[in-house]
């Protein structure tokens, strides 16, 4: 199975200076927990998870006064709609991360988490008798 085949296709995109809070607004509204972070002036791509504003907040920070680009994450591990779920799990434990911005060209066509594997992977492993209760 491929990455094409598990990841969403929401991709929520946002800009560097907006809030924290109107990031969680906006991803908790789409049910999803990473926002792609598009900075022009910066000429690169980075990513704003939920677990980036939980440390926020947890640190005391105030949402509505933290700007994305103070806690998005810039050196991305991206992944392609070709990889298998096998080679974004790999990446994904490598790096420590739960989500993998998908790029076909230039831009993102889409995120894949752990979850949107766990998905793919439950119900084929079932099949082949690989999961038992």
């Amino acid at each position: 199975m491929l990455v094409r085949d598990a990841m969403s296709t929401v991709v929520l995109t946002i800009g560097p200076a907006h809030t924290l809070r109107q990031a969680a607004r906006l991803m908790s509204a789409r049910r999803i927990g990473a926002a792609v972070v598009l900075d022009p002036e910066a000429g690169g791509i980075g990513i704003l998870t939920e677990r980036d504003i939980l440390n926020s907040v947890g640190a005391g920070q105030d949402p509505d006064r933290e700007k994305a680009h103070a806690h998005t994450t810039t050196d991305v591990v991206f992944a392609a709609p070709e990889w298998t779920l096998d080679e974004a799990a790999s990446a994904m434990s490598r790096g420590g991360f739960r989500h993998l911005i998908v790029l076909d060209g230039q831009g993102p066509v889409g995120v894949v988490s752990v979850r949107d594997i766990i998905r793919c992977w439950a119900p084929a492993r079932a099949r082949a008798g690989v999961l038992t209760r």
